[in-house]
């Protein structure tokens, strides 16, 4: 979950207010997951739902207008991405009060350079509804691609294990659990909140409790990209150790325009979940591999690799 451009640094009240637009900042990883070595009983539909829903959606958004790292490239630009988030995205202060801003960015550029207009709105708006909205928004490309291969590469197996409506349930509810998580740890915070990674963070703590053991070929970016095969307990593990640094304030200049904390919230949720769904339903039962003679080689048949 993404914090994108605002303007708070430098405001001046009058009849409008201009204030100076922020840049966003990137995400960072230690490893870059691309495929896990995990079976499958089922087509998981609902991940494909997902992945095509925010590709929809970012193309009908501002944030398709953007280069591909999420920069924008004009004020006019900025200021009607702005607009746009102050109307749909989540705003912590709006979840806290349940109430909307009292002015928001009217998508006209100011009379100084780097400041937008902003205003009464001219709309109602219901903040528990924006969670939902801001799930399936994002500040470009670069951002919609990294969530999305996190979602396709672990999304499938917890959907796999869950059902699909179960486990659209449990995305949407883990995202939820981002936002009002960041939204109780900044109170006071204007900042929009874009991005599904909030939910998927959930789907990665489900997919840690459940399949630890399982093999993930992964990149490290350190190591020039080079492929090597992982456990998940080590890719998700240094996944989560890496939000709560950043969180924390130690990381790369910019970590702080990226919502690390709802990160976090929505992990633990995952993870939580995943705890109970691991104690309650017994593990599935794959298909014998054509080629192996068991789904899991190193596993007797009818158990579920961990």
């Amino acid at each position: 979950m993404a914090v994108p451009p605002r303007r708070l640094t430098s405001c001046r009240q009058g009849r409008n207010r201009e204030c100076t637009a922020r840049a966003a900042g990137k995400i960072g990883s230690v490893v870059l997951p691309v495929h896990d070595l995990n079976p499958l009983r089922r087509t998981p539909w609902a991940t494909y739902f997902l992945v095509a829903a925010n590709v929809v959606v970012l193309l009908l958004t501002p944030g398709s207008q953007t280069s591909i790292t999420g920069t924008t490239t004009s004020l006019a630009q900025l200021c009607s991405q702005q607009a746009f988030y102050d109307r749909y995205a989540a705003i912590p202060r709006e979840l806290v009060t349940d109430h909307q801003l009292p002015q928001v960015a009217t998508g006209q550029p100011g009379p100084s350079p780097d400041t937008c207009y902003v205003a009464r709105p001219s709309y109602q708006k219901a903040p528990p509804l924006s969670v939902l909205f801001s799930m399936f928004i994002h500040a470009g490309w670069l951002h919609l691609l990294g969530n999305m291969l996190f979602l396709v590469v672990f999304g499938n197996n917890v959907e796999d294990r869950f059902r699909k409506l179960p486990y659209l349930v449990f995305y949407l509810f883990c995202g939820y659990v981002a936002a009002y998580g960041f939204a109780f740890a900044f109170r006071t915070s204007v900042e929009p909140l874009v991005g599904a990674s909030g939910a998927i963070a959930g789907v990665l703590g489900a997919y840690l409790v459940l399949w630890p053991r399982a093999k993930v070929w992964s990149l490290l970016p350190f190591l020039f990209f080079i492929p090597v095969r992982i456990p998940a307990w080590l890719v998700l593990g240094s996944w989560f150790i890496l939000q709560w640094l950043y969180s924390a304030g130690y990381g790369v200049s910019g970590a702080g325009n990226v919502a690390y904390v709802a990160h976090i919230f929505g992990f633990v949720a995952g993870a939580l979940v995943g705890l109970v769904v691991r104690a309650t339903s017994p593990p599935p039962v794959y298909p014998v591999h054509p080629r192996y003679g068991n789904a899991n080689p190193g596993v007797p048949p009818g158990r579920q690799a961990s």
